[in-house]
């Protein structure tokens, strides 16, 4: 049973059993077989998934997109509109994930301080777009811990390409590169992600940027958990495209695993 923690600190259940189906039952095109020695997995899984911020962003139609999916994977969801879940101790020990969904507002020294403090220890971070990638622009040390953080999107909702960069990375393999209709992030980003897709920026909008490559989709270590992050899902709509929700599926397992496998080796900073 999912758990719904909100501003009023109480908890209810949220029946999102049909939606769940209807995402289980979707018919997607078939990727290639993806092969590691130990597949990610979410069952048996303790998730957070924080919701906020702001709504341009659809925060809470994110909701009925991700949560049945996991729970049809096998976690337990916590699901919560508000950051004082990140000062609950208890709850925060427990997890093996935290998906996050919050686009600018504030976030007090205090929360903060709880979700490094998780996310150090070994618990998962997984998110999209502004939901991590543009949360809390006053706070240096949570966009350390991303590895990004948004500085634009010329043109607002463009066309443009998103190239796979890492065909053997568990994210990525067997997809090919996609074309997107939606907001293309200009990002400022750490150089020790590990990039899986980059796109190109044309300069139509920005022509000081024209043939500027910027990492799309990336993954990292913040202490020992680990950390997905795609810059796609500008809108819920985006994620109809089977790439773009594939990728973030297998993100959001990859993420879950922090507490249960070495650290993989593959920091290669651009400069040297």
């Amino acid at each position: 049973m999912m758990k719904y923690l909100s501003r009023r600190n109480f908890l209810k259940t949220t029946a999102l059993a049909s939606a769940g189906a209807v995402l289980a039952n979707r018919s997607l095109p078939t990727f290639a077989n993806v092969k590691q020695d130990i597949e990610p997995t979410l069952k048996g899984k303790k998730v957070l998934f924080v919701w906020g911020g702001w709504e341009g962003h659809e925060p809470e139609q994110s909701i009925d997109i991700f949560v049945p999916w996991m729970r049809s994977e096998g976690a337990e969801v916590t699901v919560s509109d508000t950051l004082d879940s990140y000062l609950d101790k208890s709850l925060m020990s427990s997890l093996d994930l935290i998906v996050q969904i919050w686009t600018m507002g504030k976030i007090s020294k205090e929360q903060e301080k709880g979700l490094l403090k998780a996310v150090k220890g070994g618990v998962g971070l997984a998110g999209w777009h502004g939901g991590i990638g543009d949360s809390f622009r006053d706070n240096v040390e949570f966009q350390f811990m991303v590895g990004g953080q948004w500085v634009a999107h010329p043109g607002g909702v463009i066309d443009y390409h998103v190239k796979i960069t890492d065909h053997k990375d568990y994210v990525t393999q067997g997809l090919n590169d996609f074309d997107m209709h939606s907001e293309q992030y200009y990002m400022h980003v750490d150089p020790n992600v590990k990039v899986l897709a980059t796109t190109e920026f044309s300069g139509e909008h920005a022509p000081w940027i024209d043939g500027s490559v910027i990492p799309a989709v990336w993954k990292k270590y913040y202490g020992d958990g680990r950390v997905f992050y795609s810059s796609l899902g500008h809108v819920m709509g985006d994620f109809k495209g089977a790439e773009v929700l594939e990728i973030q599926q297998r993100g959001i397992r990859w993420a879950a695993e922090s507490k249960y496998h070495s650290k993989e080796k593959w920091i290669q900073p651009i400069y040297g």
